[in-house]
């Protein structure tokens, strides 16, 4: 969140910053679910069909609990 806040703030490329704005709003507007959903992940065991070569479609899956901030990163 913070990030795309500091985007969004940032001068020197308009575009950029108009781009973020959005970013950072929704960030903000759902910051206490966003953090529900990571902390809801915390602990879990998780099957990713390997230690050393994990199925990248398990461990991309588990890298990214929170389906609300997975939207809005995708939003861009």
């Amino acid at each position: 969140m913070y990030w795309a806040e500091a985007l969004a703030a940032q001068a020197e490329d308009v575009e950029l910053a108009a781009q973020f704005a959005g970013v950072a709003g929704r960030m903000s507007e759902n910051e206490g679910t966003i953090v529900a959903e990571l902390n809801g992940a915390q602990g879990d065991a998780m099957d990713l069909s390997g230690y050393y070569m994990p199925d990248d479609a398990l461990a991309a899956e588990a890298m990214r609990p929170s389906s609300t901030l997975n939207s809005i990163i995708a939003s861009l």
